[in-house]
């Protein structure tokens, strides 16, 4: 997960590949609340892990459940209705499929509990679910503003609850005020059935789907008359089902649907879900096949690819599909007349005002865009209107992946989008997922290079880290060589030539947060030993090793960016590099900040000899015949002789903005 300020993507023009979606969220958190209420123990298969599924984990546990967790399976033995703790206070973040469940629950389990969550949280509407659980007779306070969290939940018994009359609760505000009360009234029904009735139109009827067939599974068969009356039958006992397994999330498919419908290439294979989904944003399916998108799908899988281009406009009532809804927003950008998107008020009440926030980042891109109560209208946009624009998320992580998509615009414009981690709330992964099947014009690489000493290294990894980008730290490379040499049994002559270069070409190496890290294994320290300076000075004499060590280095160009560690990266390995840092100081402080490495190290030395042998280095490094060590014509010069690390990053990121369309981050 990139966990930047914000991220760059550059211009995008094609995707081919197989992705893996994690689990559903509406599914995760529905499951995990059902195996806790049950009787037994359930194993959970495929929970999606993230933001909003551990503060109910979090939950859970402090409701005394117990919880293991082996890999990608966890275990959970239910309370049977009976909490194991008289009271608990409980941070539930801006999940609302825990707040409003936990809500109802806790209200019929009989004791005292604080709910609370992130400030978007306090401004999201709950009155609606209160007020139907305060006609049972149940006792909630609003300790904030009235109709919205934080809540104090105190003890109730089931015998002194209202049951006799139905249950009345509002379906026009958020499906989840439903979904709530479904889950937790089976607790109250031993003796008698349980009415609950909707007022007004209900909205996102297929969560309310995914809802009857999870209660179902664990072993609640309720009647339904329409939309408008759900009858929970007397005697209920919520039982575990043994095993579960949880449906990857139809939600961010959307996203992937959608690459495969606006970019060239070999299409998308989606993975995890599929036509026999139970979530309703399965049916965004349909969405993009009117827009033009070729589908196939199994049961677990899509397949998607390009059909008609530009997309053809569409007018959907896209109350059954509200989250998924927002892809359609930016898919809009590419069709041939404007598109509208209506009956989506509820929108409005979800982690942001997110008709407000499409409205408002569209035209950002140079969109023409008509907002109103319940509709959001987007107009297409010319190859030529297309701007870069950084796209505010509003910690909302669906805003976040729905935007990444306007990377793939005809202008060939680059899009940073802010705060990148909030899709954590549901797909910690996507950028990276994102990045596995996209093709980009061009990845964008920033060359430190400079004299022995200078500091390169660690600013160009404090570069990579701030900037979410990829690392290179290209003076290791003969050296990892020379050490897989050795474990290979080959040695550094003319006969073991095009072994030791086919090793070298396919390294499986990774730079991690200051490790060299070969075949998954820490070698940092294996590589600086004398004898692996040897090897690695037999192994640079050998052309052919040169050469694969060149095609491994531009190998690391990847998105979304690389930031490149060495000398000649910017004269030879990728002059083309937007950015170029010659990095240098004085040999006085070089020889100095050497010194403090070495003696921290326990090696002795002097500060005169250390000079000394920079200065003669610095000679020879420039005076070589091939490619001498000097700035590239296009470098930027950055004498850190008195600046701290600090100050030189900020420099270098100063730059790198000059060099990028957006003027502030």
């Amino acid at each position: 997960m990139f966990e930047t300020p914000f991220l760059d993507i550059p211009p995008l023009v094609a995707a081919g590949g197989t992705v893996r979606l994690p689990g559903s969220k509406s599914i995760s958190n529905r499951v995990l609340l059902l195996a806790a209420l049950a009787d037994g123990t359930t194993t959970v298969h495929d929970l999606l892990d993230s933001d909003d599924t551990r503060v109910m984990l979090d939950a859970l546990a402090a409701l005394g459940c117990r919880i293991e967790r082996t890999g990608n399976v966890l275990r959970i033995d239910g309370l049977d209705g009976k909490p194991q703790t008289p009271g608990a206070s409980l941070f539930l973040g801006n999940a609302g499929t825990a707040m409003r469940p936990l809500t109802a629950a806790l209200a019929l389990l009989g004791g005292d509990f604080e709910l609370r969550g992130v400030p978007r949280m306090h401004e999201r509407p709950i009155g609606d679910l209160v007020d139907a659980l305060v006609q049972l007779g149940c006792r909630i306070d609003y300790t904030g503003n009235p109709g919205y969290p934080p809540l104090h939940i105190h003890p109730v018994a089931l015998d002194a609850l209202q049951l006799e009359a139905p249950i009345r609760v509002r379906g026009d505000v958020s499906s989840q005020f439903l979904t709530a009360l479904l889950l937790a009234l089976p607790l109250a029904a031993a003796q008698r059935d349980i009415v609950i009735e909707v007022i007004g139109e209900l909205i996102s009827k297929p969560y309310i789907e995914i809802t009857l067939n999870l209660l179902a599974r664990f072993g609640i068969e309720v009647r339904r008359d329409g939309w408008q009356r759900f009858t929970i039958p007397a005697g209920s006992r919520y039982r575990s089902p043994g095993d579960i397994h949880v449906e990857a999330d139809a939600s961010s498919a959307s996203y992937f649907i959608a690459l495969g419908t606006i970019a060239s290439g070999a299409g998308i294979r989606i993975e995890g879900v599929g036509a026999g989904s139970i979530q309703g944003d399965i049916r965004f399916v349909e969405a993009a096949r009117q827009m033009g998108a070729r589908v196939d799908s199994g049961p677990n899988w899509l397949e998607v690819s390009r059909g008609a281009w530009p997309l053809k406009a569409i007018d959907l009532d896209a109350n059954h599909i509200p989250d998924a809804a927002m892809t359609l927003a930016v898919m809009a950008l590419y069709a041939d007349g404007p598109c509208l998107l209506r009956n989506i008020a509820s929108w409005r009440v979800k982690e942001t005002d997110r008709i407000d926030a499409m409205a408002n980042e569209l035209r950002k891109l140079g969109a023409t865009v008509e907002d109103g109560p319940d509709f959001i209208r987007v107009h297409p946009l010319a190859a030529a209107s297309w701007r870069a624009a950084s796209i505010r998320t509003y910690d909302d992580h669906r805003v976040a992946m729905c935007f990444s998509l306007a990377a793939f615009n005809p202008a060939r414009v680059p899009l940073r989008i802010l705060e990148p981690q909030c899709v954590a709330k549901t797909f910690p992964d996507y950028f990276e997922t994102l990045f596995s099947v996209a093709e980009a014009v061009e990845v964008p690489v920033i060359c430190v290079d400079g004299p022995t000493a200078s500091g390169k290294g660690t600013l160009a990894l404090e570069l990579a880290h701030r900037l979410g980008y990829h690392y290179l730290d290209s003076g290791s490379l003969y050296r990892v060589t020379g050490l897989a040499m050795r474990r290979a049994g080959l040695s550094a002559d003319a006969a073991h030539e095009a072994q030791i270069a086919t090793l070298a070409r396919t390294l499986p190496l990774r730079f991690s947060e200051g490790k060299i890290v070969l075949a998954g294994e820490d070698v940092s320290d294996a590589i600086r030993t004398e004898a692996a300076g040897m090897d690695a000075s037999r192994v640079s004499a050998l052309p052919a090793v040169r050469d694969a060590l060149m095609t491994l280095q531009k190998s690391f160009r990847r998105l979304p960016g690389l930031v490149a560690d060495g000398r000649d990266m910017g004269t030879v390995v990728f002059p083309d590099a937007p950015l170029k840092v010659y990095l240098t100081a004085n040999a006085a402080q070089r020889a100095d900040r050497r010194h403090k490495q070495l003696i921290s190290k326990g090696i002795s030395t002097t500060i005169d000899g250390l000079r000394a042998d920079l200065e003669a280095r610095d000679l020879r490094d420039s005076s070589r015949s091939v490619a001498p060590l000097k700035p590239a014509p296009d470098a930027r010069l950055l004498d850190n002789s008195l600046l701290s690390i600090e100050q030189s990053v900020d420099r270098v990121l100063d730059w790198w903005q000059e060099v990028q369309p957006f003027k502030s981050s």
